[in-house]
């Protein structure tokens, strides 16, 4: 099995002068029409247009295939293309349409790279630098991506070039070439149509006026003529697809610096054939990793079936990890959950949060203290892989008098306080806030005899105290509180406060703040 999994890196394995950038431009002639067709598939022989209101009429947005062969074309009018087929069918568009079927299939196309972008209003834009290889060449890439779609009822045209423009305009309008050699750009856009550069109906009319239907005629001229004559967006059309002018795209899913692509020969179906696909991906990022000094605190192993569908399992470490067999042992028990369907085609692992690894040292005489550190971290990782990190909780001493200001949450494994823990007698648990509770007492200052707390009487057997703890000041003003520790006729013991002072005017209250062991 190991010999059908091939290793990818990509996205921060590389550096963007290592390789040429190369992209592919999708274009989907009859994106709506062939999504309605997949809704519907009796609409497979029936000619249909989708239209939507424009300026009081409808106008046809997307043609059926068939209604294409016959003349319709995307802005007619619909009643001009009821007269041209009357038995022609009409569907209401849907507004956003393009963008969020282009966001699915887009996200679909992540198996093939992880940068892919959207092209309003009909295609998407892939860099596939570094990824082609896999697929044995950019020939075999881009029939694997027809194939694809086709099978899912997509009709597309597929370019690859060194621009995003000539690719862009290599898809919708070279006749048999689509794929640009790197630094070709210039010849391979001598014999297209202006339109290829993605310009305005105005500029395209206008080059049209003066007899340029070719990119020949012009493409050579000096960049101040081409400016003064059309502006400096047709001048920027150029040089983006000659490669003069940069050009980029926003991708779906922002590239993070972590990110590992594993692609399959054949769909994976079998659980040890998962489990090794994670442990070499898990492998390569931890030794990349080792090497930059930095650790996993998180990372989304992620599966592409050939369905379409993803599934995803998360782990989170409480401090920097590149243990492979720690890692490993967190995904171990969420494995089982992945159901491979008819066969996984894609595998990839993404960091989502690292950290810079702890400084080791190594002692003069032998400590293990180091070593029974990262033990317990990973200890604790697995319990709160299982029971969730939120049901796991380490608190530190905080720089306060007041008992529920006195410690806070600590925010991971290597959080440190320079406070020091109280030296007096502290419950075990501590109320977040303190409940009033009714006491008779006796004598003034002295402990209560008995207590009300929660509708039952408790009497009072054993009493220490008080240990007075005086209000802060610079945070409210107030008066000071008398605790005691004390125990009840079941041996339940509490701690109990009384605020302030008898006095002829005042009567404290008093308070429950915590229980013992």
């Amino acid at each position: 099995m190991k010999n059908k999994l091939l290793l990818y890196r990509l996205t921060g394995n590389y550096k963007p002068d290592d390789m040429e950038k190369r992209y592919a431009s999708i274009w989907f002639p009859c994106l709506l029409a062939n999504r309605k067709v997949r809704q519907d598939a009796a609409l497979a022989h029936t000619d249909f247009v989708i239209a939507a209101p424009v300026h009081g009429k409808m106008v046809a947005k997307a043609v059926s295939p068939g209604a294409k062969a016959k003349g319709i074309r995307t802005g007619m009018v619909v009643a001009d293309c009821k007269t041209v087929l009357p038995g022609l069918e009409v569907f209401k568009w849907e507004e956003n349409s393009e963008h969020e079927l282009l966001k699915a299939l887009g996200e679909w196309c992540i198996r093939f790279s992880p940068v892919v972008a959207i092209d309003l209003p009909d295609g998407l834009i892939i860099e596939t630098t570094g990824c082609t290889h896999l697929w044995g060449g950019e020939e075999l890439y881009l029939q694997d991506i027809v194939q694809k779609f086709s099978r899912m009822g997509y009709q597309v045209r597929l370019a690859i070039a060194g621009t995003i423009g000539t690719a862009w305009g290599m898809a919708r309008f070279s006749p048999s070439t689509f794929i640009v050699p790197p630094h070709q750009e210039k010849t391979a856009l001598l014999a297209l149509p202006p339109a290829a550069l993605r310009l305005e109906t105005p500029i395209l009319e206008k080059l049209s006026k003066l007899g340029m239907h070719r990119m020949d005629t012009f493409i050579n001229m000096p960049g101040s003529a081409l400016r003064r004559r059309f502006g400096n967006h047709f001048l920027q059309r150029l040089h983006q697809a000659l490669g003069i002018a940069p050009e980029f795209i926003e991708p779906l899913q922002p590239t993070t610096p972590y990110f590992i692509h594993l692609p399959c020969l054949e769909p994976v179906l079998t659980a040890k054939a998962i489990e090794i696909a994670l442990h070499q991906l898990l492998d390569e990022i931890c030794q990349r990793l080792k090497k930059e000094e930095m650790g996993i605190r998180a990372c989304v192993f992620t599966t592409h079936r050939i369905d379409g569908k993803q599934q995803q399992l998360k782990i989170g470490t409480g401090r920097p990890s590149v243990n492979l067999q720690h890692l490993m042992k967190l995904f171990e028990h969420k494995l089982p959950t992945i159901e491979p369907a008819l066969g996984i085609e894609v595998f990839t692992l993404e960091v989502t949060q690292v950290m810079p690894l702890a400084p080791t040292q190594d002692a003069l005489w032998h400590t293990a203290v180091t070593q029974d550190d990262a033990k317990l971290a990973e200890l604790l990782d697995r319990i709160a892989d299982r029971v969730g990190p939120q049901n796991i909780r380490r608190y530190l001493p905080d720089e306060h008098y007041w008992p529920e200001r006195s410690v806070r949450l600590a925010t991971s494994a290597e959080d440190s306080s320079s406070a020091q823990w109280p030296t007096g007698l502290r419950p075990l648990h501590l109320l977040a806030k303190p409940v009033l509770i009714e006491v008779m007492v006796l004598v003034p200052d002295y402990p209560p005899k008995s207590f009300k707390y929660q509708g039952r009487l408790h009497k009072v057997i054993k009493a220490d105290g008080p240990e007075r703890i005086e209000q802060e000041w610079w945070l409210q003003q107030g008066h000071y509180r008398d605790y005691y520790c004390i125990e009840d006729e079941t041996g339940a013991r509490y701690w109990i406060f009384r605020l302030g002072h008898y006095d002829d005017v005042h009567q404290p209250q008093w308070f429950i703040h915590g229980f013992f062991a």
